[in-house]
Order: structure tokens, then C-alpha cells, then sequence
């Protein structure tokens, strides 16, 4: 592997540098989008300097330890000597290669809190109810990392299943945790709605979407249309008594999202802006990037059972994931949102290929 050239590193330093001198202006402290964003940016580059910070301290070391052994008579303090510099080779490749996998060319939405959508696809009341398992493996998966969501909105069959399941996660990592879980999930088993004890085969799309912010989309407000009508379905008292659901309707492109989980209509009004200007945001990036265009549509697809990335089979406890040839027989722990292995396996075999390019050029 290549080792990292002084000019990139000096170069990400004073990036780092200029970032840090930018924050403690009073310019940028009085604009809270401009805070953000700066210090989304410094949070993520920080564990780089860091790593930075401990190859050339230990490339020093290194060339200090050399001197020592050439100047160094003494059989025994020589033996020991070289026996350190054997230690500080090993940790210096493996910080190079950390260093290598720190300055690979990173997603423009990485560090964003990202909206993921759950929706039932082939198999009517059975891919509903697989809906229902996909999210709520997720939301046990981010209890346990101690990472935040907030349900934006559900939609709940009559037997329990979930039409649609529509969340946001936020923190630091939640576009890199949760990003390649888009597209389709078929799963195997026997339904709870078959009586007769066939396997059956359904599946759910889930559709990963980088929150957008609405004065990056410069969304106008004669640009959209507000409906607001009476709840209906399961919500208590308020629900067909008030007003509280609404809808919203993006005039230039036809989107439209509804949302009526919230009694106050501001909240469900805050709440579909959220999802609007996350789809306005995706659809954006498909119409200036060809590439991104065919990506999402092959994240979401069509729903059918032959459009997919992963297969759950619970017979034999088996869930495999076709992008990587995974394959793990620990499903039930999967399904109560032991993740990490499988996320883990897909981040390392993104690495992998990012290097092989990198090194390739």
C-alpha cells in the first residue's frame, strides 16, 4: 500500500486550521446555518488531525530510534532497540493505512441525519407485516448504539402491519450506519396470516434520504400547497374533530406528503416539510447526477421480489446479503437489531474497493 504524501496531510492540517480561526469569528458564531455547518465540518475532519497528529509522531520516533541503533554498541540495548523499532513499524503501517482510509473521497452527505421510509412492497398483508419487523429492527438496532431518532409518521394496517414507516435518525453517523440499507428486502417464511404453514415470499422497499435543509433547496412558499383536514384512523380524541392533519404539495414537481401522527397541525406541519424537502433534496441530486439517478432507482426499485439486496429466511434462520455475498445464520439476533456485523461488512467492503481505486490511478 502507498504511503500518504506530506502535501496531503499538511493540506487537510490547515484545512483544519482555517476551519477552527473561521468558527471563533463573530461573523459566523451570530449565523446559526453557518455554525452548523462549519462545525459539522471540523467535527469531521477532527479524528483525521488526530490520526495525523499520531503517524508523524511516530514517524519521529522511528527516525530517532534509528539514529540510536547506529550509534549503539551495546549488544543488549541494541537487541532492545531494535526490538522497539519493530513494535513502531507495525503501528506506523497501520495508522498509514488508517490514514489512507481517513482521506478516502467521502459522500457529500456523510455526517447528515438521514430520513429512512419503510414501505410494504410484494406480498399485500405479509410485506406489511415484515414492514412492521424492518422498523422495528432498525429502531432496536439505534437503542442499542445510544443513536437518536424521532417516528415522523406511521401508517398501520388492520392486522398489526405497517403500510409505511417513515423516521429520522440523527447524529454523526447515522448517513454512514444506515445508508447502504436502501432497497429492496424480500423475505421467507411462513406467514402469521397462512393458515395452511407454506412459505411465502414478500417484500419491502426501504428508500435512505439525507436530511435536506430548506435553504439549501431555496423552497418558496408560493411554491407549495397547504390542505388541512381532519385526521383520520387511530389517534384518540382528536381524531374527525379537528383539524390537525396536513398536507403538502410541492406545485413544481407534484410531490405530495401528508402527515397527521401529531395532534397540533404545526407539528405535522414541520414534520412533512421535514420529508418534502428530503425527497425535493434526493430528486435534485438524481436530475444533476445521471449516475445518482440510477442509483436511487436501483436503492428503491419496483418492490418486486427479484429487485433485491437481501434475503431473510427464517427457516433457517438465515439472512444474505446479495451486494457482498454475506451470508449469516444468527437472524433472529438480526432481526432484534443486532446489525453491526452485517453494516460493518458492507462499510469494509466499500473501503476496499475505494482503495483499490485509489491505488489503481
Amino acid at each position: 500500500m502507498a504511503q500518504v504524501k506530506d502535501a496531503h496531510l499538511d493540506a487537510i492540517l490547515n484545512t483544519f486550521n482555517a476551519l477552527e480561526e473561521r468558527l471563533s469569528d463573530p461573523s459566523v458564531t451570530a449565523d446559526p446555518d453557518r455554525l452548523t455547518s462549519l462545525s459539522r465540518e471540523r467535527a469531521r475532519l477532527e479524528p483525521t488531525v488526530r490520526l495525523i497528529q499520531q503517524f508523524r509522531q511516530t514517524r519521529d520516533q522511528l527516525e530517532d530510534l534509528q539514529v540510536g541503533i547506529a550509534s549503539e554498541h551495546d549488544p543488549e540495548l541494541l537487541s532492545a532497540l531494535k526490538d522497539e523499532k519493530q513494535s513502531l513499524e507495525h503501528t506506523y503501517a497501520s495508522l498509514d493505512e488508517e490514514l489512507q482510509i481517513a482521506m478516502l473521497p467521502r459522500d457529500a452527505s456523510a455526517g447528515k441525519n438521514v430520513i429512512v421510509e419503510i414501505r410494504g412492497g410484494t406480498g399485500g398483508d405479509e410485506a406489511a407485516l415484515f414492514a412492521r419487523d424492518l422498523f422495528r429492527m432498525y429502531t432496536r438496532f439505534l437503542e442499542k448504539r445510544g443513536i437518536e431518532f424521532e417516528v415522523l409518521d406511521i401508517s398501520e394496517t388492520g392486522l398489526n402491519g405497517v403500510k409505511e414507516a417513515v423516521f429520522i435518525v440523527r447524529g454523526p453517523d447515522a448517513y454512514d450506519l444506515l445508508h447502504q440499507e436502501a432497497g429492496v428486502h424480500r423475505v421467507q417464511r411462513v406467514p402469521e396470516t397462512e393458515a395452511s404453514g407454506r412459505i411465502h415470499t414478500s417484500a419491502c422497499t426501504v428508500a435512505v434520504m439525507p436530511e435536506a435543509d430548506e435553504s439549501e433547496l431555496n423552497l418558496r412558499n408560493e411554491d407549495i400547497r397547504v390542505d388541512v383536514f381532519r385526521a383520520s384512523g387511530a389517534g384518540g380524541q382528536h381524531v374527525n374533530r379537528t383539524e390537525s392533519a396536513v398536507r403538502l404539495t410541492h406545485i413544481p414537481t407534484g410531490i405530495v406528503v401528508s402527515m397527521q401522527d401529531e395532534k397540533s397541525q404545526h407539528k405535522n406541519r414541520a414534520k412533512a416539510m421535514q420529508i418534502l424537502a428530503a425527497r425535493l433534496a434526493e430528486k435534485q441530486r438524481a436530475e444533476e447526477h445521471a449516475v445518482m439517478a440510477a442509483e436511487k432507482k436501483a436503492q428503491v426499485g419496483s418492490g418486486d421480489r427479484s429487485d433485491k439486496i437481501r434475503t431473510y429466511n427464517y427457516p433457517q434462520n438465515r439472512v444474505t446479503d446479495h451486494r457482498i455475498n454475506y451470508t449469516a445464520h444468527n437472524l433472529d439476533q438480526i432481526m432484534e437489531g443486532a446489525l453491526d456485523d452485517l453494516i460493518s461488512a458492507l462499510l469494509q467492503e466499500k473501503r476496499q474497493k475505494l482503495l483499490a481505486e485509489l491505488n489503481g490511478a
